[in-house]
């Protein structure tokens, strides 16, 4: 990619802050209607986030995206750019490039080579359309004047008619993201929906002190919160819970709530140990859930529970409170482990603030906010790039 110049006064179409990949599709689209177009990105490297993405592979969309993958205070907003640019399409990018990708579970598309793979494709996309990068800049400075907006860096100022900021939310801190796209909108007047660590493991703590032990053992599980639910594995961890059961529910749970953990939900448990109570008096409660469980969670729910030694001296009413404890557990979240292991950033500028169709701030004429800084957050499994690519490309197209 071309290297911006380094003049103290620049004047540009576009300025983009973030070259993640919203930035980066935001760029690439409007580069190809011949605007002149800077990325100005803080880190050393572009696409960070992309780069770490599912185990260096990146899940870089999902074939299921629609509306109802995303939590916002305003569940539509999401429609008109996921619509104007669908997976379908980005698909077709990847597609173009000769990329080769493999599809895992619950629609999931991960590159059968690297990340990197993606990032190169973006980066292309941005030289052919002429779209310059500045990496390691630190903003000063962001000021409205009459045509535009000016931008005071370490590396210079810029000036240019329109402005958009892609720069996400504070999740994932080593990889250099903060909250800077909410001060931003703060200083142009812009409400914000209190942002929050999402697609989080949970933490616990006495209520979950028995299991201590369990860190890494995995099982299949429906794990609710309210009226919401998922079925997905979960993961138990030194500090709590975690695996993409959890990951999901975390952006539904709020503090004070309790979730409901389904550890057999294809198992009809009761019935289950009812027959081995008959077929097999004398075998342990341990024993008889390891036909259900993983050993060493059967062992521990069969010492949570402290019954008799022989599932025979077991009552009805204690099988019926042992089942429960696999298929309704119940228990209260502490917290979550923060923006240090979050995967993307709950809330961010209130879509209100924001037009659907074309990102720009409706009372900041020309100001654009794109990506994971704006109040929409995807489900766990390539949502989150989905809406990076859908947002960038509607905002590419108007900026």
């Amino acid at each position: 990619m071309t290297q911006a110049r380094t003049s103290s006064l620049s004047g540009y179409d576009v300025i983009i802050l973030g070259a993640g990949a919203a930035g980066l599709m935001c760029a690439a689209v409007a580069g190809q209607r011949d605007q002149r177009v800077l990325l100005l990105e803080q880190s050393r490297h572009p696409a960070e986030k992309i780069r770490i993405s599912g185990g260096g592979r990146c899940n870089f969309t999902n074939l299921h995206t629609s509306p109802a993958n995303f939590l916002s205070n305003n569940p539509q907003f999401c429609r008109s750019a996921l619509s104007g640019y669908s997976q379908r399409d980005f698909i077709a990018l990847v597609e173009s490039y000769g990329i080769a990708y493999h599809e895992k579970t619950r629609g999931q598309l991960f590159c059968d080579g690297s990340s990197q793979q993606i990032i190169d494709m973006l980066l292309e996309e941005c030289r052919k359309a002429r779209a310059q990068l500045k990496l390691g800049v630190r903003i000063s400075a962001l000021s409205k004047h009459e045509s535009g907006f000016a931008v005071v860096t370490d590396q210079g100022e810029f000036r240019c008619r329109s402005l958009a900021v892609a720069t996400g939310g504070p999740s994932i801190p080593k990889m250099g993201s903060s909250g800077f796209g909410y001060k931003v909108a703060e200083q142009f007047g812009l409400k914000i929906v209190p942002p929050r660590a999402a697609l989080v493991p949970l933490t616990f703590g006495a209520s979950l002190a028995p299991f201590k032990d369990l860190s890494g053992v995995s099982v299949g599980a429906v794990v609710s919160c309210g009226k919401t639910r998922f079925d997905e594995a979960l993961l138990f961890t030194h500090r709590g819970l975690s695996g993409p059961a959890i990951l999901q529910i975390s952006s539904y749970w709020r503090e004070g709530d309790d979730i409901v953990v389904d550890m057999a939900p294809e198992v009809d448990v009761l019935a289950r140990l009812k027959k081995i109570r008959g077929d097999h008096p004398r075998q342990e409660m341990a024993t008889a859930l390891s036909d259900i469980l993983p050993k060493r969670l059967a062992r521990t729910i069969a010492d949570v529970i402290a019954g008799p030694e022989r599932i025979a001296d077991f009552s009805d009413v204690r099988l019926t409170e042992t089942a429960a404890a696999v298929r309704q557990w119940r228990i209260r979240p502490e917290g979550t482990e923060g923006y240090r292991t979050a995967e993307v950033t709950l809330g961010g500028v209130d879509t209100s603030e924001l037009s659907q169709k074309t990102f720009e701030a409706r009372s900041v004429p020309g100001l654009y906010f794109i990506g994971e800084v704006v109040d929409v957050t995807g489900h766990l499994g390539g949502f989150n790039f989905q809406w990076a690519w859908s947002s960038g490309h509607a905002a590419g197209r108007h900026v």
